[in-house]
């Protein structure tokens, strides 16, 4: 058998197909921990089946990655002399062969094969003979595995940050259209102050600016180069370790090596927390949107095709998309605290208990990315209730503003509280249903402008083009 990935719409691969394995089988030794023991029992492949776990499913997606780092790995060798210019060159060319597939969504790992890194060494040594042996000297997986998942995290983050740029454009869009639409607020779930659409959808759109103040602390966390910490201690090598950090485009060193390593699950952690973030801003915004499309509440809907009915009530437009979209929000926020357990008590260096990490925090990224996508795609056709406070329940909502009009007129605070409750309570109470909000921030000044330049200044503090720029020239030799 082997495994093949499928690519999404922004050519990554996203989706796994097992599919019938009809080239020359390769020898169960190929391990990149082999010592020459080719002894195959049941045992073995036992003890093999339960190891590498999901690996070869997961791998796929970081084989370009892999490539990436192998070719500024050995740019960086044949600099301190431990490869000829030749022989880099034969390596680059078979590499960006591997590299291509990969993108392309032809890369497999075969059956006995580990992992992404033993399948690109067996395949240049296939293709070169003894010259593909000579990428590993100075490193480890170890090393490998984490400077993979750190290339692949910078590229994920990358479109994550796109995806709510748009989602947050959107939304403020939304906020200058419907600025004027009230709706009532609400504390305890009771009717509580006036709000308007502009707040509510402007309110989402600020929580992503945080979100993403969030996710670029943890991009800059990952965005250190651990290459060259090899198994967590270093090499004798005279490795250049600053030559692959400048290679591949990454802001600075992880210095220390057993740190380096120790970098192994707390990116991840650091990185799912940051989800997890901008996960809690679209549940929450899609709880209220199931709110309000109750008919008890009928502040907005969407058209027919966007919504589902029910097998035996003909009457019913489910919010099924942002259902999901909560759900989706919800386990991204469990994930951090599933990393947090599976390292709790983890001494430094490295453990094959941080194998697991990868099942659930690969897949994560798709699933934020389709929710972002979904939900800028729905929010294109909200349609939006006019005159929801003309509805006499909501009269109550406009007593605060009957209060504060008071003390303007000279009454004390107390004073004006104790008149409004009365007449509350007796029946008189005739609010003027205007809203005189003027302070930045609020009904009558959203601060739509002042949002979006927080946005801007949180984007340019992700340094993308610079990486872009990097590994554009990773290539070229």
């Amino acid at each position: 058998m082997i495994v093949k990935g499928l690519k999404d719409g922004n050519n990554h691969t996203n989706h796994l197909t097992i599919e019938p394995f009809n080239r020359i089988t390769i020898q169960f030794m190929a391990k990149l921990w082999d010592k020459g023991n080719n002894e195959n029992t049941d045992t073995t492949q036992l003890i093999e089946q339960f190891t590498v776990g999901r690996d070869r499913e997961l791998d796929v997606w970081l084989a370009p990655y892999d490539v990436m780092g192998s070719v500024a790995h050995i740019r960086m060798l044949e600099s301190i002399q431990l490869l000829e210019k030749a022989e880099l060159i034969q390596l680059v060319e078979a590499l960006k062969g591997i590299y291509q597939d990969a993108q392309q969504g032809n890369f497999v790992i075969e059956e006995g094969i580990e992992d992404v890194h033993s399948q690109v060494e067996m395949m240049l040594t296939q293709q070169l003979g003894e010259v593909g042996k000579k990428i590993h000297s100075g490193r480890s997986r170890n090393d490998q595995v984490l400077l993979d998942l750190k290339l692949y995290l910078r590229q994920e983050i990358k479109e994550v940050v796109q995806l709510t740029k748009a989602l947050f454009d959107r939304l403020i869009a939304l906020s200058k259209q419907h600025q004027d639409a009230l709706i009532p607020g609400y504390t305890h779930l009771q009717v509580a102050m006036p709000s308007s659409f502009g707040l509510w959808f402007g309110a989402y759109a600020e929580s992503l600016t945080d979100d993403l103040l969030l996710l670029q602390a943890a991009y800059r966390i990952a965005n250190q180069n651990p290459l060259g910490s090899a198994a967590g201690y270093g090499s004798s090598f005279p490795l250049n370790r600053q030559m692959t950090t400048d290679l591949l485009g990454f802001e600075r060193l992880n210095y220390n090596v057993v740190y380096a390593q120790m970098g192994r699950g707390k990116v991840e952690k650091t990185v799912a927390f940051a989800l997890g973030s901008i996960g809690g801003t679209l549940a929450k915004m899609a709880m209220d949107v199931c709110l309000y499309m109750n008919q008890n509440f009928g502040f907005l809907t969407f058209p027919d095709h966007l919504t589902t009915g029910s097998s035996i009530m003909p009457h019913k437009k489910n919010p099924d998309v942002f259902e999901l979209i909560r759900a989706k929000g919800n386990k991204l926020q469990a994930l951090a605290n599933e990393i947090v357990m599976i390292t709790a008590n983890l001494p430094s260096g490295y453990h094959r208990d941080l194998q697991l990490i990868k099942e659930n925090f690969l897949p994560a990224f798709a699933d934020l990315k389709a929710s972002l996508q979904i939900a800028e795609f729905m929010l294109q056709h909200v349609q939006i209730k006019p005159d929801i406070l003309k509805d006499e329940k909501y009269r109550y909502l406009f007593s605060v503003e009957a209060v504060n009009q008071q003390v303007l007129e000279g009454i004390p605070f107390r004073e004006a509280y104790k008149n409004i409750g009365q007449a509350i309570e007796q029946g008189n109470f005739n609010p003027d249903r205007e809203v005189q909000h003027t302070h930045v921030g609020s009904v009558g000044n959203p601060g739509h402008e002042l949002i979006q330049q927080k946005m801007e200044g949180v984007l340019q503090s992700f340094d993308f083009e610079r990486v872009e720029q990097a590994l554009q020239a990773l290539w070229q030799i």
